[in-house]
Formats: C-alpha cells, sequence, structure tokens
C-alpha cells in the first residue's frame, strides 16, 4: 500500500511511535559506537601489555643465555683447577711417604 493511501489518522497514530523508534535506533548506535570505540582502547592496552610482558620475558632470557655462556666457559676451568688439586693432593702423599 503506498504511503499516499495510508488514512491520515493510521498515519497521525503510528508517526509518533515510528519517530520513537527511530530515536530509540540512533540512541543504540550511540552506545554500540562508543562501546566498539572502549573495546578497541581496552583491547589496545592489553596488546601493548602482552608485547611489553614478552619484551621483558625476552629480555630475562637474554640475561639467563649470557649467564650460562658464562658458566660453560668457566666448567673448563673449574675441570682443570679439580685435576690440579688433585695432583696437589697426589704430590703431598708422595712427599708424606717420603719424609717417612
Amino acid at each position: 500500500m503506498p504511503a499516499e493511501k495510508i488514512p491520515g489518522w493510521i498515519e497521525r497514530m503510528l508517526l509518533p511511535r515510528l519517530s520513537e523508534i527511530s530515536g530509540e535506533i540512533r540512541a543504540l548506535d550511540t552506545k554500540i559506537d562508543s562501546l566498539r570505540n572502549e573495546t578497541k582502547a581496552e583491547v589496545e592496552s592489553l596488546r601493548k601489555e602482552i608485547q611489553y610482558r614478552f619484551e621483558a620475558t625476552d629480555s630475562k632470557f637474554e640475561t639467563l643465555n649470557a649467564k650460562i655462556d658464562s658458566l660453560d666457559k668457566r666448567i673448563p676451568v673449574i675441570e682443570e683447577i679439580t685435576a690440579l688439586k688433585i695432583k696437589i693432593a697426589d704430590i703431598e702423599k708422595r712427599l708424606a711417604v717420603a719424609e717417612t
């Protein structure tokens, strides 16, 4: 039914309600946009926090790797010192036996 054929009394009844519904839809649209913007901001904040934590974790792993590398370099030296201590103890035993 074309709009011009709608009786005036029906139009007078429906137009205020349609205008009201249209306003409610605009208000909902505004709320949705606001929520969308809030959500975007929160997601961005979380993304930055996660990125910061990953970078901090990477830094800790790099520090740990450096410490492990340092220990790897010390292990041969410690082994050599231990071997020398064993040899010195053996020499001291021989000297003690020789002196008696």
